[in-house]
Protein backbone atom coordinates (compact mmCIF):
# COMPACT_ATOMS: atom_id res chain seq x y z
CA UNK A 1 0.00 0.00 0.00
CA UNK A 2 1.48 3.51 -1.08
CA UNK A 3 2.74 5.94 1.66
CA UNK A 4 -0.24 8.40 1.93
CA UNK A 5 1.31 12.33 1.87
CA UNK A 6 -0.18 15.01 4.09
CA UNK A 7 -2.02 17.46 2.44
CA UNK A 8 -1.24 20.39 4.32
CA UNK A 9 -3.47 23.85 5.70
CA UNK A 10 -2.15 26.68 7.33
CA UNK A 11 -2.54 25.19 10.54
CA UNK A 12 -0.65 21.52 9.90
CA UNK A 13 2.03 23.24 7.49
CA UNK A 14 5.83 23.06 9.00
CA UNK A 15 6.31 27.02 9.73
CA UNK A 16 8.86 27.26 6.63
CA UNK A 17 5.35 26.47 4.01
CA UNK A 18 3.08 28.91 5.38
CA UNK A 19 4.55 32.36 4.05
CA UNK A 20 4.25 30.58 0.75
CA UNK A 21 1.06 29.20 1.30
CA UNK A 22 -0.34 32.26 2.11
CA UNK A 23 0.87 33.70 -0.83
CA UNK A 24 -1.22 31.19 -2.92
CA UNK A 25 -3.95 31.59 -0.43
CA UNK A 26 -3.75 35.34 -0.75
CA UNK A 27 -2.79 35.53 -5.15
CA UNK A 28 -5.89 32.39 -5.78
CA UNK A 29 -8.26 32.59 -2.95
CA UNK A 30 -7.41 28.55 -2.53
CA UNK A 31 -4.52 26.20 -1.80
CA UNK A 32 -4.63 23.75 -4.19
CA UNK A 33 -3.88 19.87 -3.07
CA UNK A 34 -0.88 20.00 -5.44
CA UNK A 35 0.68 23.14 -2.99
CA UNK A 36 -0.75 21.39 -0.11
CA UNK A 37 1.09 18.29 -0.68
CA UNK A 38 4.53 20.20 -1.64
CA UNK A 39 4.24 22.11 1.83
CA UNK A 40 5.26 18.80 3.44
CA UNK A 41 8.74 20.49 2.04
CA UNK A 42 9.55 24.14 2.63
CA UNK A 43 12.08 23.94 0.14
CA UNK A 44 10.18 21.90 -2.60
CA UNK A 45 7.96 24.39 -2.31
CA UNK A 46 9.93 27.32 -2.39
CA UNK A 47 11.67 25.62 -5.22
CA UNK A 48 8.48 25.20 -7.27
CA UNK A 49 7.80 28.35 -6.43
CA UNK A 50 10.79 30.20 -7.88
CA UNK A 51 10.47 28.06 -11.29
CA UNK A 52 7.24 28.82 -11.62
CA UNK A 53 7.65 32.46 -11.29
CA UNK A 54 10.94 32.32 -13.24
CA UNK A 55 9.29 30.42 -16.10
CA UNK A 56 6.01 32.40 -16.34
CA UNK A 57 8.00 35.84 -16.86
CA UNK A 58 10.00 33.81 -19.73
CA UNK A 59 10.21 35.35 -23.40
CA UNK A 60 7.79 32.55 -24.26
CA UNK A 61 4.40 33.69 -25.17
CA UNK A 62 1.48 32.44 -23.39
CA UNK A 63 0.78 29.59 -26.47
CA UNK A 64 4.22 28.85 -26.53
CA UNK A 65 4.34 28.60 -22.44
CA UNK A 66 1.39 25.97 -22.92
CA UNK A 67 3.62 24.11 -25.63
CA UNK A 68 5.90 23.57 -22.84
CA UNK A 69 3.71 22.40 -19.76
CA UNK A 70 1.17 20.46 -21.74
CA UNK A 71 3.60 18.78 -23.66
CA UNK A 72 5.54 17.73 -20.73
CA UNK A 73 2.28 17.07 -18.76
CA UNK A 74 0.99 14.41 -21.60
CA UNK A 75 4.34 12.92 -22.13
CA UNK A 76 4.77 12.13 -18.22
CA UNK A 77 0.73 10.91 -18.15
CA UNK A 78 0.29 13.79 -15.42
CA UNK A 79 -3.74 13.71 -14.14
CA UNK A 80 -3.25 16.37 -12.34
CA UNK A 81 -1.34 18.67 -14.56
CA UNK A 82 -3.31 18.41 -17.69
CA UNK A 83 -6.83 19.36 -16.76
CA UNK A 84 -4.93 22.32 -14.55
CA UNK A 85 -2.84 23.06 -17.17
CA UNK A 86 -6.19 23.00 -20.00
CA UNK A 87 -8.26 25.69 -17.41
CA UNK A 88 -4.66 27.74 -17.75
CA UNK A 89 -4.69 27.96 -21.09
CA UNK A 90 -8.28 28.69 -21.28
CA UNK A 91 -7.80 31.72 -19.05
CA UNK A 92 -4.43 32.62 -20.64
CA UNK A 93 -6.45 32.67 -23.98
CA UNK A 94 -5.07 30.07 -25.49
CA UNK A 95 -6.94 28.64 -28.35
CA UNK A 96 -8.71 25.06 -27.99
CA UNK A 97 -7.01 24.15 -31.18
CA UNK A 98 -3.99 24.27 -29.39
CA UNK A 99 -4.72 23.05 -26.46
CA UNK A 100 -6.62 19.92 -27.90
CA UNK A 101 -4.24 19.29 -29.74
CA UNK A 102 -1.46 19.24 -26.73
CA UNK A 103 -4.10 16.92 -24.57
CA UNK A 104 -5.11 14.75 -27.87
CA UNK A 105 -1.13 14.71 -29.44
CA UNK A 106 -2.76 15.42 -32.51
CA UNK A 107 -1.16 18.25 -34.89
CA UNK A 108 -0.96 22.23 -33.59
CA UNK A 109 -2.11 24.45 -36.33
CA UNK A 110 1.42 26.06 -37.15
CA UNK A 111 4.78 24.87 -37.62
CA UNK A 112 6.64 26.70 -35.61
CA UNK A 113 4.47 25.59 -32.67
CA UNK A 114 4.99 21.87 -33.32
CA UNK A 115 8.87 22.41 -33.72
CA UNK A 116 8.92 23.66 -30.00
CA UNK A 117 6.46 20.19 -29.14
CA UNK A 118 8.94 18.43 -31.14
CA UNK A 119 12.24 20.06 -29.34
CA UNK A 120 10.55 20.00 -25.72
CA UNK A 121 9.58 16.12 -26.21
CA UNK A 122 13.26 15.27 -27.22
CA UNK A 123 14.87 16.70 -24.26
CA UNK A 124 12.11 14.63 -22.08
CA UNK A 125 12.63 11.21 -24.03
CA UNK A 126 16.53 12.42 -24.19
CA UNK A 127 17.00 13.67 -20.75
CA UNK A 128 18.58 17.09 -22.35
CA UNK A 129 20.38 14.95 -25.10
CA UNK A 130 19.71 16.81 -27.85
CA UNK A 131 21.89 16.28 -31.24
CA UNK A 132 23.28 19.47 -33.24
CA UNK A 133 20.50 18.63 -35.94
CA UNK A 134 17.82 18.71 -33.05
CA UNK A 135 19.21 22.13 -31.61
CA UNK A 136 19.85 23.49 -34.84
CA UNK A 137 16.03 22.47 -36.58
CA UNK A 138 14.52 24.29 -33.30
CA UNK A 139 16.88 27.48 -33.99
CA UNK A 140 15.81 27.21 -37.52
CA UNK A 141 12.00 27.18 -36.75
CA UNK A 142 12.58 31.19 -35.24
CA UNK A 143 13.64 30.19 -31.68
CA UNK A 144 16.71 31.24 -29.63
CA UNK A 145 19.11 29.85 -27.34
CA UNK A 146 17.66 31.90 -24.87
CA UNK A 147 14.55 29.62 -25.75
CA UNK A 148 16.23 26.38 -25.02
CA UNK A 149 17.30 27.50 -21.60
CA UNK A 150 13.49 28.25 -21.20
CA UNK A 151 12.42 25.05 -22.35
CA UNK A 152 14.61 23.52 -20.26
CA UNK A 153 13.26 25.66 -16.96
CA UNK A 154 10.05 24.57 -17.83
CA UNK A 155 10.85 20.73 -17.60
CA UNK A 156 12.39 21.61 -14.45
CA UNK A 157 9.28 23.08 -13.25
CA UNK A 158 7.19 20.24 -14.76
CA UNK A 159 9.37 17.08 -13.49
CA UNK A 160 8.73 18.66 -10.45
CA UNK A 161 5.07 18.72 -10.15
CA UNK A 162 4.74 16.22 -12.19
CA UNK A 163 6.90 13.30 -10.17
CA UNK A 164 4.78 15.09 -6.94
CA UNK A 165 1.33 14.69 -8.48
CA UNK A 166 2.35 11.06 -9.39
CA UNK A 167 3.76 10.10 -5.94
CA UNK A 168 0.92 11.41 -4.35
CA UNK A 169 -2.08 10.76 -6.43
CA UNK A 170 -3.12 14.01 -5.77
CA UNK A 171 -6.95 14.18 -6.86
CA UNK A 172 -8.09 16.41 -9.65
CA UNK A 173 -9.40 19.73 -8.51
CA UNK A 174 -13.36 19.97 -8.52
CA UNK A 175 -12.91 22.86 -10.63
CA UNK A 176 -10.65 21.10 -13.33
CA UNK A 177 -12.89 17.57 -13.54
CA UNK A 178 -14.20 18.81 -16.75
CA UNK A 179 -11.18 19.08 -18.09
CA UNK A 180 -10.26 15.42 -16.58
CA UNK A 181 -7.52 13.62 -19.29
CA UNK A 182 -5.76 10.30 -19.70
CA UNK A 183 -3.58 9.01 -22.40
CA UNK A 184 -4.66 7.78 -25.73
CA UNK A 185 -4.84 4.43 -26.13
CA UNK A 186 -2.23 3.64 -29.18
Amino acid sequence: MPTKFTFHDLETAPEGSKPLLKNVLASSGRIVDFYAVMAESPEALSGYSALSKAFNTSSLNSEEKTVVWQTINVEHECHFCVPAHTAMAKAMKVSDEVTNALRDETPLPNSKLEALRDFTLTLVRTRGHASDAEVTRFLEAGYTHRNILEVVLGLAQKVLSNYVNHLAQTPVDEQWEKFAWSKAVE
